[in-house]
C-alpha cells in the first residue's frame, strides 16, 4: 500500500519495497500537485495488486531512460511522441552518456554534451542509418526536453536532488521559415493540377486549416455538405480523428485507448500500421466550415467515388473515408507528398510542402479577418491562441507596421494638430492637402477612445 505524506509544500507518495537481495525498503516519491501524487498512488496501488510494480532503482541514467520510459512514457506519450523519444534516446542519449552514473551528471556534463552532438552524426530515425550531416540544433533542442523530463521524474523518484538541464545552455537554434505560395501561385497549381485527389486535398487543407493526418482520416459521417446546408452558408467538416502510421512495436506497448481503427497491413512482414485514432488535444476536435465552392467540390468528389464504389463492388472496401485510396483503404501519406512534388516539378512551381497549404490557410485567415486570433484559433485547432501568434507574428507584424505609418500619416505629418475625425454617419473631414482616409481615422478614433493614449498624444504635440 502507498500514502501520501506532505512535506515542506511538496505531496510524498510513501511505499515499502524489497530489493533483489530481500532488503524491505521504504520509497519517497515527490510532487508539487496533489492530483499527481493522487494518481501515483493509485499506479503503485494498482500495479501492486496485479504483483506488476517494480520500485524505481537507477544507478546510471540507462537504468533512469528505461525506467522513464516503462513508467512514465507508456502512459503519458502518444504513439508520435513515443516514437520519436524512444528514437533520439536510442540514438542519442545511451551511445554517448547512458552508461555515467546519475550522481556524476552535472549541467557542466551536460552542456558538454550538447557540444559533442554539434559534432555527432545524426540518424535518420526512421531507418536507423548515418545521414551525411551533423545532429542539427532543432534535434538537440528536443533530446533538451526529453532529458529535462526525464530527471524531473528522478526528483520526484528521489534518485537525484537537482535536475543538471534546468540552468544548462542549449546551442542556439534559429527555426527556419516555412515557405508557402502567393495566393496566386497557389490558384495557379490548382488549375494546372491534373491529379482530381490531389486537388481536392490542397483545397480542403487550404480553406479548413487542415493537417494531412486530420484530412486523411476525414470520414464522410463527419462531411455536411447537404443542400439545405449549401444554401444557408452552413456546410461543415467535423475533425475528430486523424490518420497516422505507427510502428507495430508502440502499438503493441502503449494503451491503444486512443485507437479508433486499425487498418490491415499489406505483409505480415511490415513493421508499421496505418490507424485512426483520437486527436492528440481537445483543441483538435472541431467544426470548421466549409467556403460554398469547396463544399460544392465535395458533393462532385463524393458522386465519382460513390460510382466507383459501384463499379467495383466487393472489390472496394467502404471504411467511409473521404480521401480514400483506389480500393477504398486509407490514402498514405508519402502518396500524397509524393503527387504533389509532381505538381511542382512538371509546372516548375516553387519547392512547398504539403503542411504548408495549412500555414497558408492560417495566414491568409489572419489576414482577412484583422487578425483575429481567436476565429482562427477555431479553425486550426492550435491548443493555445498563443501558438498562433508565435507561428504567425510575421502577419500581425505587417499590421502593427501599418498602424505605424497611419500614425505618423494622421499625427506627426501634421506637425502636432490633430486631425479632424471622421465619424460614420458624417461626410469626409478635410484634413491638410487631402482627404482623410476613412479605415484610418476609424483606427485614430479607437486609439483616442483610450484616455492614456490621447493624454500620451496631446503631451507629445505639445513637445514639438
Amino acid at each position: 500500500m502507498a500514502s501520501i505524506v506532505k512535506r515542506n509544500g511538496n505531496f510524498c507518495v510513501v511505499y515499502s519495497y524489497k530489493e533483489a537481495d530481500g532488503t524491505a525498503k521504504q520509497k519517497w516519491e515527490t510532487f508539487s500537485a496533489l492530483p499527481d501524487a493522487k494518481a501515483r498512488q493509485k499506479e503503485i496501488e494498482y500495479k501492486e495488486s496485479i504483483g506488476t510494480f517494480v520500485a524505481p532503482q537507477c544507478k546510471t541514467l540507462n537504468d533512469l531512460l528505461s525506467e522513464y520510459i516503462a513508467l512514465y512514457g507508456r502512459s503519458k506519450w502518444a504513439f508520435s511522441t513515443y516514437q520519436s523519444n524512444v528514437a533520439r534516446i536510442d540514438n542519442y542519449i545511451r551511445p554517448i552518456i547512458g552508461s555515467m552514473k546519475l550522481q556524476d551528471i552535472t549541467t557542466r556534463v551536460i552542456e558538454g554534451y550538447y557540444q559533442k552532438l554539434l559534432k555527432y552524426e545524426a540518424v535518420d530515425p526512421k531507418f536507423g542509418t548515418r545521414k551525411n550531416e551533423y545532429v542539427s540544433t532543432s534535434t538537440i533542442r528536443d533530446i533538451h526536453k526529453t532529458l529535462r523530463s526525464a530527471f524531473e521524474q528522478a526528483i520526484k523518484w528521489e534518485l537525484m536532488e537537482k535536475n543538471p538541464c534546468t540552468h544548462a545552455t542549449v546551442p542556439k537554434h534559429t527555426p527556419q521559415k516555412r515557405e508557402i505560395w502567393t495566393a496566386e501561385t497557389l490558384f495557379h497549381a490548382l488549375e494546372v493540377c491534373d491529379d482530381p485527389k490531389l486537388r481536392l486535398c490542397i483545397n480542403l487543407s487550404f480553406s479548413c486549416s487542415l493537417r494531412l493526418g486530420e484530412l486523411l482520416g476525414l470520414t464522410w459521417d463527419c462531411v455536411d455538405i447537404s443542400p439545405e446546408s449549401i444554401a444557408a452558408g452552413r456546410a461543415s467538416i467535423y475533425i475528430d480523428k486523424e490518420l497516422q502510421r505507427v510502428n507495430v512495436s508502440a502499438l503493441d506497448t502503449l494503451d491503444d485507448i486512443e485507437v479508433i481503427r486499425r487498418f490491415p497491413s499489406r505483409t505480415s512482414l511490415c513493421s508499421t500500421v496505418q490507424i485512426l485514432k483520437k486527436p492528440k488535444t481537445e483543441s483538435s476536435i472541431r467544426t470548421v466550415f466549409l467556403p460554398r465552392t469547396v463544399a460544392e467540390m465535395l458533393v462532385a468528389y463524393k458522386a465519382d467515388q460513390d460510382n466507383i464504389k459501384e463499379a467495383l463492388g466487393d472489390e472496394y472496401t467502404d471504411y467511409n473515408l473521404v480521401v480514400a485510396g483506389p480500393l477504398g483503404l486509407p490514402t498514405v501519406h508519402t502518396t500524397v507528398n509524393a503527387a504533389l512534388n509532381r505538381l511542382i516539378k512538371k509546372n516548375n512551381l516553387p519547392k512547398v510542402v504539403f503542411h504548408s497549404f495549412r500555414h497558408s490557410s492560417i495566414t491568409y485567415k489572419l489576414k482577412l479577418n484583422g487578425g483575429d486570433i481567436k476565429a482562427v484559433q477555431g479553425d486550426s485547432g492550435h491548443a493555445q491562441a498563443s501558438m498562433v501568434t508565435e507561428q504567425y507574428a510575421h502577419i500581425l507584424d505587417d499590421d502593427r507596421r501599418i498602424n505605424a505609418q497611419r500614425f505618423d500619416d494622421f499625427f506627426y505629418q501634421h506637425k502636432g494638430a490633430e486631425p479632424e475625425i471622421q465619424h460614420d454617419n458624417e461626410p469626409s473631414a478635410e484634413c491638410g492637402a487631402g482627404a482623410v482616409d476613412a479605415e484610418a481615422a476609424a483606427a485614430l478614433t479607437k486609439l483616442l477612445s483610450d484616455p492614456s493614449m490621447a493624454a500620451l498624444i496631446k503631451n507629445l504635440a505639445k513637445s514639438l
